[in-house]
């Protein structure tokens, strides 16, 4: 029996509960691929998932594998797959979803072949596994207002001002990247001077400090239009402000709450005039055909060079290898800045 490294879980907790074991590599059935993971990547969901907090079913009793992210290397694949080969470069996206056995920080993971996705080869391993969530979530919520392109594209957003919440962070980067790649007008809010860097290395072309008095009046001055699109990680926290720099129309879509998950309250009347439309946004349940078209967006803007990584780009890469998966959690957990990686493998 071949076995490889990988990090599982057998109740929900703290970090503490990830531990290395030895298991079984799987093989592919119909319509599945075999995957040497390269990288694995660590998002919020991840170690959510891991407490307990957003899980949406028990822990399997053979133990859960984490992180729904990563990049390899196609290994084996199963009858009736078409598109993918033994040999091609891919990234991955929900590879633990509704697949306990299926995370990506372990050597060898088996998924469905629509969650791998064509790896373009001028990008690293490193970029392809901080795809997944951060991007298929930031174009989700760029093509939910109302007569948006169902996918993104050089212009596609021309003549649309969007705000970016949270722009220092994984999806906040992804979205203002896409968002400026389509021709839209960005603003970004941000908490510190050192995010508010971030997200001009991201491309943002006005950005805030959130905590200012007058944040909403310098929204307004930027984008004096009004806002057509917010992306948004803190719902509740940011209902004030987003309904002061929305245009009549406009959409907030939200991908997330604020730490304090409080209640997002709505005054009816206010949004009413405006015309505001909420569309919520979990990858998870976004619709096959809206998850393809996003695939093909991020890569079409890979290619291009518009959609980058590291340090220049805004997000700071941090590099753990497998066996100290726990630690890699505990950063994402604390609110690391930037992008937390795997190294599962030292070769490509």
């Amino acid at each position: 029996m071949t076995t490889n490294r990988a990090i599982v879980y057998t109740e929900f907790g703290a970090a503490s509960v990830l531990r290395q074991t030895e298991r079984e590599i799987g093989e592919p059935g119909p319509g599945e691929v075999r995957v040497r993971v390269v990288v694995s990547g660590v998002n919020p969901t991840d170690w959510k998932t891991r407490t307990g907090a957003t899980a949406m079913a028990p822990v399997s009793g053979a133990g859960q594998v984490p992180n729904q992210d990563g990049a390899g290397v196609v290994d084996a694949v199963g009858a009736g797959v078409t598109g993918l080969a033994v040999g091609d470069r891919v990234w991955l996206v929900m590879a633990a979803y509704q697949r306990p056995g299926s995370g990506t920080a372990q050597e060898f993971t088996v998924v469905p072949a629509d969650r791998a996705v064509l790896l373009p080869d001028a990008a690293s391993f490193e970029a392809g596994a901080s795809l997944g969530v951060p991007a298929m979530t930031a174009h989700r919520a760029l093509t939910v207002h109302e007569g948006a392109p169902a996918r993104l594209a050089p212009g596609a957003l021309a003549g649309r001002n969007v705000l970016v919440a949270g722009g220092a962070g994984a999806v906040g980067n992804a979205a203002i990247q896409l968002a400026v790649w389509a021709g839209a007008r960005v603003a970004a809010t941000v908490s510190s001077p050192e995010k508010a860097e971030l997200a001009r290395r991201a491309g943002a072309h006005h950005v805030v400090n959130y905590r200012d008095a007058d944040a909403a009046d310098q929204v307004r001055a930027a984008l004096p239009e009004g806002v057509d699109v917010v992306v948004e990680v803190a719902a509740a926290h940011n209902a004030e402000l987003n309904l002061a720099v929305l245009r009549s129309g406009g959409t907030i879509a939200v991908y997330a709450n604020d730490s304090s998950g409080g209640p997002l309250d709505v005054d009816v009347r206010r949004h009413m005039v405006l015309n505001v439309r909420y569309q919520f946004v979990l990858l998870y349940t976004v619709p096959r055909e809206a998850l393809r078209d996003g695939a093909d967006a991020v890569n079409a803007a890979l290619v291009d060079g518009a959609l980058r990584f590291g340090e220049e780009a805004g997000v700071p890469f941090h590099e753990f290898p497998l066996s100290d998966t726990a630690a890699a959690h505990a950063a994402v957990e604390s609110g690391a800045i930037g992008k937390v990686l795997i190294r599962v493998s030292p070769r490509g």
